[in-house]
């Protein structure tokens, strides 16, 4: 079993002896996706790499549901939505900074010598690749725009 695993249920149990009800709903939910990541296709033991990709998708579910709450003026479930997602924000590695950011984009295209927003994707992989995790695709994206000129 991955260690990050070993650490989702031991902080379900503390969650659970705790009385937290929203972290050990939001846990619960965690562990049923990576079960069902498991369980999906080929049966396998899933690695800290592919439950840190589950935790961003996930965490990328709740910003986008509680955008669509506060657009539709529902704030307290907009609210739950992104307590979840801080909940599972805890389990990634420490997020890059803009400046970080910058500096890692600027890297990866003067690697590949990149002039242009054709070589967008080539670039968004490298940093991606790069990342590892610790940008959101988003904030990756908006920063290749923005050293490519567009």
């Amino acid at each position: 079993m991955s260690a990050l695993k070993d650490q989702i249920r031991a902080d379900l149990k503390e969650a659970m002896k705790a009385k937290e009800k929203e972290r050990t709903g939001t846990i619960r939910m965690l562990l049923a996706a990576i079960q069902t990541a498991e369980t999906e296709g080929s049966k396998h033991e899933v690695s800290d790499d592919e439950i840190q990709k589950i935790i961003a998708r996930e965490i990328k579910k709740r910003r986008e549901s509680a955008e669509i709450y506060q657009t539709n003026g529902r704030e307290e479930l907009a609210e739950a939505e992104l307590n979840e997602a801080a909940i599972l924000e805890s389990y990634q590695p420490q997020q890059l900074t803009d400046a970080e950011l910058a500096s890692l984009v600027d890297g990866v295209v003067d690697r590949l010598g990149a002039t242009s927003m054709a070589q967008m994707g080539d670039v968004m992989k490298a940093a991606t690749a790069e990342a590892a995790g610790r940008a959101d695709g988003k904030r990756l994206s908006g920063a290749v725009r923005a050293r490519l000129g567009n």
